[in-house]
């Protein structure tokens, strides 16, 4: 969990007026209570009307309201686009993480805008649904998040098999096709590869650094600086 969405937990936590040790906070998120005990001074510190102390609870001392988010018809309109572009496109753990968020919103936008949201005309469409490229796509975004080496059989344009270990730097998606930028340990240089063409796919435990020369920086960089 991500420190800010932690934070907002910890408010959210504290709005029923209940005193909550450190301990009881750290077992619900998850983490130390040295981290609910820094957590709750950066929230102090913010004006986050806090009371209490470690060893004895917290509690908010007042109700602490948390004005909604508000959004414009268009504003909805880009939400629902987006959403149903990452359920067709982007593996199946992003896709049900986007009808979450289009679920949420449903639930606190007033009754107009609810109807507009769900009668927008703007879809996403693939008609050549390949379950291999959903499974291919969480792969990647696993080795990606965790910073951990991609073993993978390949198959190039022409035919010619190949096997790979690499550092997965970077996910581009192209209208149609997916592919993804990495080291190439076997060629010793950055390589893109096409989702559709990885027949394997294998998170290793190996993790990597950011080598200077080999990040996705560096591939950028290299990008800008080749002839068009």
């Amino acid at each position: 969990m991500r420190r800010a969405d932690r934070l907002f937990q910890i408010v959210q936590i504290l709005r029923n007026r209940r005193l909550v040790t450190a301990k009881a906070l750290a077992e619900r998120l998850e983490v130390s209570e040295r981290t609910i005990y820094r957590d709750i001074q950066v929230l102090s510190l913010s004006g986050i009307p806090i009371e209490g102390e470690a060893g004895v609870g917290y509690m908010l001392r007042h109700s602490l309201d948390i004005p909604p988010i508000m959004f414009s018809a268009a504003e909805l309109e880009a939400l629902v686009i987006g959403a149903r572009m990452v359920k067709t496109w982007a593996g199946k753990e992003l896709g049900h993480s986007a009808q979450s968020v289009l679920d949420k919103v449903t639930a606190v936008v007033p009754a107009e805008l609810r109807e507009q949201l769900e009668r927008s005309k703007l879809f996403a469409l693939r008609f050549s649904q390949r379950e291999d490229l959903d499974v291919t796509m969480d792969i990647c975004r696993k080795a990606l998040d965790g910073k951990r080496l991609l073993s993978m059989d390949y198959r190039r344009a022409d035919g010619t098999f190949s096997q790979r270990r690499i550092k997965p730097l970077g996910l581009y998606f192209w209208g149609n096709v997916w592919t993804l930028v990495g080291w190439c340990e076997l060629r010793g240089d950055f390589r893109n590869f096409r989702l559709d063409r990885i027949l394997r796919a294998l998170v290793l435990d190996e993790v990597f650094t950011d080598d200077a020369g080999q990040t996705l920086q560096d591939f950028i960089r290299r990008m800008h600086c080749s002839p068009q």
